[in-house]
């Protein structure tokens, strides 16, 4: 989670997606309603494409899609994944970017299950959650603001309800397309089945364009690449 500083707080829930947001002012209408269109796009997509929904493998790219289906069918692509690991940051970005440009806020925190569009005037502290890893909670990422806007996105073969094929406590993984950065966490959590596949985990993230950095957590073996700023907590 990204510290706080002075933003206020506003929880959205609609079905599955839950989101936690910091913003200048408290922004529960328009978020809800940003939240409910995106959602829309997307079931409609479904709906007339069945295999949107549970293909493992990218999917060719429809420009006449809504623009956050073609951003997920992008990042798919980019990371080698299906296009639904790319929901939750996608959908973070999309709220964040519609409060931005409506002018409810000129500061913005979405955070979806894990997944964070942030897009801060200031330094901020982003804690790294490896569930029952030593390292859990005791690390985490210092975000300059020169950085933002910036998508940062966990995978955990360990936590989580997101389908993951390995076994890492946490795959974090910063770009500034928030769906990319989801869909590469996706990625690199797959690789890694043990501490020793930490070097090929990430040269795989070497290998994903528009990535800024990488940080993988299992047990007590941390690995980072790119452009990541660590700190102790």
């Amino acid at each position: 989670m990204v510290d706080q500083g002075a933003l206020q707080a506003t929880l959205i829930r609609v079905q599955e997606t839950d989101l936690h947001i910091l913003a200048e002012q408290e922004v529960s209408a328009p978020a809800h309603d940003l939240m409910v269109t995106c959602r829309h796009q997307i079931e409609t997509y479904m709906g007339t494409h069945p295999l949107f929904a549970g293909s493992l493998t990218p999917l060719p790219q429809d420009n006449l899609a809504p623009a956050i289906i073609q951003k997920m069918l992008k990042a798919a692509h980019a990371a080698g994944v299906g296009p639904m690991a790319a929901v939750a940051g996608a959908i973070a970005e999309f709220v964040g970017q519609g409060l931005l440009k409506a002018g409810f806020t000129r500061e913005v925190m979405v955070e979806n299950g894990g997944d964070i569009f942030l897009w801060r005037r200031q330094e901020c502290l982003s804690a790294i959650f490896a569930g029952q890893s030593p390292l859990s909670n005791r690390i985490g990422l210092r975000i300059a603001p020169e950085k933002m806007p910036l998508g940062i996105c966990t995978s955990s073969g360990a936590i989580g309800h997101s389908l993951s094929f390995g076994q890492a406590d946490s795959v974090t993984v910063l770009a500034r397309d928030t769906a990319l950065a989801d869909t590469a966490a996706t990625r690199l959590g797959n690789e890694l089945k043990a501490a020793e596949d930490m070097a090929h985990t990430l040269a795989v993230a070497k290998s994903i364009p528009g990535l800024l950095g990488v940080v993988v957590v299992k047990d007590e073996i941390l690995g980072a690449w790119g452009d990541v700023e660590l700190v102790k907590i």
